[in-house]
């Protein structure tokens, strides 16, 4: 099983940090606002409400995945009045 998750981490930063995967070509990369060149084909963003709902989004992305990840792995569901006990006491 470790090696199955270490085979998908190294495949992840393979992906992720080879250069040549998400260059753009050059007429996209002179077009691209500064800063953000060589990062996606097509128009960048154009006005400040761009950045706003992009940088929006990524702070709701941000809290849904600590959130989603805390109730994970300690989801603190000890009441004996709790909704999942009437699933595991019929089995």
């Amino acid at each position: 099983m470790k090696k199955i998750g270490l085979i998908i981490i190294l495949a992840i930063f393979i992906l992720f940090l080879n250069p040549n995967t998400a260059l753009t070509c050059d007429v996209c990369a002179e077009n691209q606002p500064a800063g953000l060149e060589n990062i996606t084909h097509g128009e960048g963003p154009t006005a400040i409400w761009d950045y706003i709902i992009s940088w929006g989004a990524v702070i709701i992305v941000g809290f849904t995945l600590v959130y989603s990840l805390k109730y994970l792995i300690k989801p603190k569901e000890n009441s004996q009045s709790h909704i999942k006990n009437i699933v595991i006491d019929n089995l």
